[in-house]
């Protein structure tokens, strides 16, 4: 079985992944809620033969599915959450299915199900004897809340891979080069004295006093963090009724920069500050770290692994129907906002003069920092990986939103599944083929973690 004949397979499969990935489309989970997603995915694996573990790090929709034996073990990354509030019709303008429930505006129902494919792929390779090792494909529940791939990280279960594969849906087809954002997800609960607000506003202490002063140290620190780096917060608890002194409120900050480090720095200078309000108002204060992610380590050596495999599949065939669909959602932003859009993936200036992008870029993105976070920057850390961006909706089209969620469930969101899958499973297939892939991706990977091992940012 060549990797071409890997490639037909994933062919005479698509009919099967395209209605996963729609079942699962239609079916939207948030975080730590995707039952329907993890099981329709776990069972297929199952059923193919892979050996499935549930229930990793205590949480009901995580998984591993592994089939083979020995080395190497190559891992394939996927995801399945939805986004609360992006619920949406299949059609080119903003129309909820249901008016506040989840959608997929991150493509996630494309993201495990490519991953999927490949993994199934490469256990027919295995399975003839045409390669050896072990697959090992990861269900991995919660990014959106950048939680689940960081406790399953704690729980090691990345620690032995060779080398690890994943992808992201996009309005462009290119290996992902650049870094992300490292993150802090943390509450600041702040308690005080409740008192009539009129009668006896003296005998109360205001925990809401304290979350605003904090609120405005907060905004005072911007100015003296690296240019990068980002705070921004949601007051979750303003208190109740106002003739109340509030004895409780709290806010929950996020904070992000090009590293680790940075983040970490950042959040011990706003737990001064978050003690420094609390001891204005003579009130307690307590923070809890929801979740810290990483920023996201590039390989070369992997990247050009999957370059050279997408140039091979050259790009996904979209239809004249995909374009016109396409040209439709275009029409719902501006040329200046579908500029800022592909900035944000330093994509070259060209790319906006199209409707869909229908080709393979070389990386362009190498050293430069996308504005998003993501926990796969964890895994980054502990075993040389890389990953693609593919083309799934239309070029401009920003994540997050509801024409994003649309074209994940369109003709366009499933021509770039496939192609993802079969760039994963001819990317997968060559590490196989060619040990010496791998040593010199470790190699790299030594390299450049030697100074800063992973460790998980979450306590124990």
């Amino acid at each position: 079985m060549t990797k071409h004949n890997l490639w037909e397979w994933i062919n005479q499969y698509e009919q099967k992944l395209n209605d996963i990935a729609l079942n699962i489309w239609h079916k939207p989970e948030v975080a730590m809620k995707e039952e329907y997603a993890s099981n329709l995915q776990a069972s297929v694996l199952e059923e193919a033969g892979f050996h499935v573990k549930r229930n990793i790090a205590g949480m009901q929709t995580a998984f591993i599915a592994e089939y083979g034996d020995g080395k190497p073990i190559l891992g394939v990354l996927g995801e399945f959450d939805a986004l609360p509030g992006l619920s949406q019709e299949l059609i080119a303008a903003r129309r909820p299915i249901e008016q506040g429930a989840p959608g997929h505006g991150c493509g996630h129902n494309l993201l495990g199900t490519a991953g999927l494919g490949a993994s199934l792929s490469i256990k027919e390779a295995l399975e003839k004897g045409e390669i050896s090792g072990t697959i090992r494909y990861y269900g991995c529940p919660a990014e959106e809340t950048l939680t689940g791939k960081v406790l399953m990280a704690k729980e090691g279960v990345f620690d032995d891979l060779d080398a690890c594969f994943t992808w992201h849906p996009a309005p462009i087809t290119a290996v992902w080069g650049s870094s992300t954002l490292a993150m802090n997800s943390i509450k600041f609960k702040f308690t005080g004295i409740a008192s009539h607000a009129a009668a006896a506003p003296h005998m109360g202490r205001s925990a809401l006093d304290g979350v605003e002063l904090m609120n405005i140290g907060a905004n005072y620190l911007r100015e003296h963090i690296v240019d990068a780096a980002r705070i921004h917060y949601s007051i979750t608890n303003g208190g109740h009724e106002p003739n109340i002194v509030h004895p409780e409120a709290e806010v929950w900050y996020y904070i992000r920069a090009p590293h680790r480090e940075e983040v970490e720095e950042i959040t011990e200078r706003l737990k001064k500050i978050a003690s420094g309000a609390a001891m204005m108002t003579e009130t307690e204060v307590e923070s809890q770290l929801l979740a810290g992610c990483y920023d996201t380590l590039s390989n070369r050596v992997l990247e050009d692994v999957l370059y050279h495999n997408m140039t091979e599949i050259h790009s996904p065939h979209f239809t004249e129907e995909d374009y016109q669909f396409a040209e439709e959602i275009c029409t719902s932003y501006t040329q200046s906002q579908k500029r800022s859009v592909m900035q944000t993936y330093h994509a070259p200036d060209y790319i906006n003069r199209m409707v869909l992008h229908d080709s393979v870029e070389a990386t362009f993105d190498q050293g430069k920092i996308a504005p998003g976070s993501t926990d796969v920057g964890d895994v980054s850390w502990i075993t040389p990986l890389a990953q693609c961006l593919i083309s799934c909706w239309p070029v401009g089209t920003a994540p997050h939103t509801w024409q994003s969620t649309a074209a994940s469930g369109s003709g366009i969101g499933l021509k770039g599944m496939i192609f993802a899958a079969k760039t994963i499973a001819g990317g997968l297939y060559d590490l196989y083929s060619d040990a010496r892939k791998i040593e010199q991706a470790k190699m790299e990977f030594e390299t450049r973690t030697k100074d800063n091992r992973y460790r998980p940012a979450l306590p124990v």
